[in-house]
């Protein structure tokens, strides 16, 4: 049976407009008239509104659910490695063994960089933010790619999505050397693709850098759980641009921008942040407290979709476990597990659906891995990068995309008379 909403006009007329997949298209409201025009809706930072059909990624906030192409991510994470989850993401389903090889084979092919872009970021100060050299260093792709411009041709989007998820490892392990003044790492062809990224990040006097290969995992976990996530900030930044009739890399540098403010990537820095700032286990309670008094903020607990546990939150727990064991416990680990603990018995966050998030454990990880806290969101720039290809792929080639045009509610005066200067 279909589904209407009426609506009624002041004037007494009404209108029935369709209900499709829970949703009411935004032309259809254009059909009904009101005083100010055609009926639109207002919707700061689009809380209820889809701007598009996706194939890609299913979330179910009320339950923690989050699939890839209809498979769970915990199966996923716990089978899968971060390749073989891009190519799902890229292309729907799994690959064959001989696809799966073919396929690590054509991105590793691609992990070289122009040597003008090591310039590039040279150029920055040292204490310039890695994510702004990686941010230039993808904007800049396009450039040495010019056929990454014929976004309706198959083979050139296919080729440069490859080039993209080769280089972007590089260039990021690039933006950390350079943030330490250390010499940059070119790719080794003996390595995967998370064992060559973690070495071109810490080599330093070996031939051949070996990260741990628990180590190795857990951060294959992390590329895993990151990789795609829906329409967020940085998702639909990189969609907002290609609807332009952008390439892929100009559109993932406007997700790297996106992802780069506080409030989107920068959250388990903040985290650790208020981890120390408690300083010991003993002091939790005193800061549960504060939270409900509104005199401290909790990070990493509660989420714009999930109204659940996180299910990326669980996983990695587990893999923190597995880091610590080559790193040596983080001290801020007990902190956290009993800040967790409190709070998912306490009335006061059980009731407000407040559970950890992804973001409340991955900074414990890539603190333990010895990495600055500026690094974080640049670790969560290269796994995304397989979501945002996806995404960018499946908008340019929707029929139904147009560029993208929010409408806006006007508040400012109208019908000025201009005042010479004079009379200022």
């Amino acid at each position: 049976m279909s589904e209407t909403l009426q609506v009624s006009t002041s004037g007494g007329a009404s209108h029935d407009l369709p209900i499709t997949d829970g949703t009411i298209r935004a032309t259809d409201l254009k059909k009904v008239p009101t005083a100010a025009g055609p009926l639109a809706t207002y919707d700061p930072g689009f809380m209820n509104t889809a701007a598009c059909r996706s194939a890609i990624t299913f979330i179910d906030g009320d339950e923690g659910i989050l699939e890839y192409r209809g498979y769970p991510i915990d199966q996923l994470a716990a089978r899968a490695s971060h390749l073989e989850v891009a190519y799902l993401l890229l292309y729907g389903e799994l690959p064959t063994a001989a696809q799966l090889e073919g396929w690590e084979k054509q991105v590793n092919t691609h992990r070289l960089v122009h040597e003008n872009v090591r310039d590039l970021i040279d150029a920055f100060r040292y204490d310039a933010h890695p994510m702004a050299k990686l941010m230039a260093g993808v904007a800049s792709m396009q450039t040495f790619y010019p056929s990454s411009r014929r976004i309706d041709d198959p083979e050139a989007r296919e080729l440069n999505m490859i080039r993209l998820l080769g280089k972007i490892p590089t260039m990021a392990a690039w933006a950390y050397r350079h943030s330490i003044g250390r010499h940059f790492v070119y790719p080794n062809d003996e390595l995967g693709y998370v064992d060559n990224f973690l070495a071109m990040l810490f080599q330093s006097q070996q031939r051949v850098y070996r990260a741990d290969p628990r180590v190795s995992r857990a951060l294959e976990v992390l590329f895993i759980l990151h990789a795609d996530h829906e329409q967020n900030c940085s998702t639909n930044a990189v969609r907002a641009v290609a609807s332009a009739g952008n390439d892929v890399f100009t559109s993932a540098g406007a997700g790297i921008g996106a992802l780069f403010g506080p409030l989107h990537g920068g959250a388990n820095e903040a985290v650790l942040a208020m981890l120390r700032g408690i300083g010991s286990v003993d002091r939790v309670p005193e800061f549960i407290e504060g939270v409900k008094a509104g005199r401290a903020k909790l990070m990493g607990f509660g989420h714009r979709v999930y109204k659940n546990y996180d299910p990326r939150a669980r996983i990695i727990k587990k893999a923190c476990d597995d880091v610590f064991e080559v790193t040596g416990v983080n001290p801020l680990l007990s902190i956290a597990q009993e800040l967790e603990r409190i709070a998912l018995e306490d009335e006061y966050f059980v009731t407000r659906r407040l559970y950890p998030n992804v973001d409340f454990y991955s900074g414990l990880i890539y603190e333990a891995l010895r990495f600055p806290p500026e690094m974080f969101t640049v670790l969560f720039a290269v796994p995304r990068t397989a979501g945002w290809c996806a995404q960018w792929l499946e908008g340019v080639t929707d029929p139904e995309q147009k560029i993208m045009r929010p409408r806006q509610i006007y508040t400012g005066p109208r019908e000025r008379d201009f005042v010479p200067m004079a009379q200022r």
